[in-house]
C-alpha cells in the first residue's frame, strides 16, 4: 500500500479574469508557498489558516497585475503589497523579472529573494524546481512541484494553459523565447499534471501527455511554424 502523500496542494479561482493562484506545500511541516496572490489575498489566507497550514513565502510566475496586484485599466487590484502588510513574507521571483515587480506591485527590494532558473525550495517531502521559462515576460517561471514517487504537478503561469499558450504581444514578450520555453515544458514526463494560471478552458488541470498531442502550441516542429501560427 502506498504511503500517504505529503503534498498540500490548493487550485482557488480569483478576480474578475479568470486568474488561478494556488498554495503548495507540505502536510508533514504545515508550511505552503503561495503562488500568484493577487484579487483576494484574504480569502487565499483563510484558507490555508483553516487547513492549518502557516503561508511561509510567495511565489510569482510574472509580474503582471492580475498575478501580483497593481493598478491596471484604472482599476486597483490587490496583491503582494496586500500580503506583505497583512502577513509579511518572502516573495520568490526570477531575477529577470525583479525590476518589473518592483515597479508594479511597490514592493522593495529587500522583499524579495531573487532567483535564478533551476533553483529549487524544499518543504517536507516536496520540492518545488523554479524553471526560467521566458517569453511572455523576460523572467516568467514555472514551478515543478515533485515528490519521490510520484507524478509531478507543473504550476505554468501563462507561460502554457490547456490548449494554449501566453501572448507574446505585450511589452517584454518573446515570441521565439516562448517556443524555447515550451520546448523544455515538453521535456518534462506525460504524467505530469498541468495547473495553468488562469480557467480558461472546461478543466482546471491536464495531463502533459494529452497537451503534447492536443495542445497547438506545443505541436509546432519548428520555431518558423511557431512564428507563423503566432502570427510573427
Amino acid at each position: 500500500m502506498a504511503a500517504e502523500s505529503d503534498l498540500y496542494f490548493v487550485q482557488k479561482q480569483v478576480g474578475e479574469m479568470a486568474n488561478l493562484a494556488y498554495l503548495i506545500g507540505s502536510r508533514s511541516e504545515r508550511k505552503a508557498l503561495l503562488v500568484d496572490p493577487a484579487w483576494n489575498v484574504e480569502g487565499l489566507l483563510d484558507h490555508a489558516a483553516q487547513d492549518d497550514i502557516e503561508v511561509i513565502g510567495a511565489l510569482v510566475t510574472h509580474y503582471h497585475q492580475d498575478h501580483v496586484g497593481g493598478e491596471i485599466f484604472g482599476h486597483a487590484i490587490e496583491g503582494l503589497a496586500k500580503l506583505l502588510e497583512r502577513h509579511p513574507v518572502p516573495i520568490h521571483v526570477n531575477k529577470h523579472e525583479a525590476p518589473g515587480l518592483m515597479k508594479v506591485t511597490g514592493v522593495s527590494e529587500s522583499d524579495l529573494v531573487i532567483h535564478a532558473g533551476g533553483d529549487r525550495l524544499e518543504l517536507g517531502a516536496i520540492d518545488v524546481c523554479l524553471i526560467h521559462t521566458p517569453g511572455h515576460t523576460p523572467g516568467s517561471q514555472c514551478f515543478l512541484v515533485e515528490e519521490k514517487d510520484r507524478a509531478g504537478h507543473l504550476v505554468s503561469g501563462d507561460t502554457l494553459f490547456l490548449n494554449g499558450c501566453g501572448r507574446v504581444d505585450l511589452p517584454g514578450a518573446d515570441p521565439r523565447a516562448m517556443y524555447e520555453s515550451l520546448e523544455t515544458l515538453k521535456r518534462l514526463p506525460d504524467t505530469t499534471t498541468l495547473f495553468p494560471g488562469h480557467l480558461y478552458s472546461p478543466e482546471g488541470h491536464g495531463s502533459m501527455g494529452d497537451q503534447k498531442r492536443t495542445n497547438p502550441y506545443l505541436r509546432a516542429a519548428s520555431v518558423e511554424m511557431f512564428l507563423d501560427f503566432m502570427g510573427h
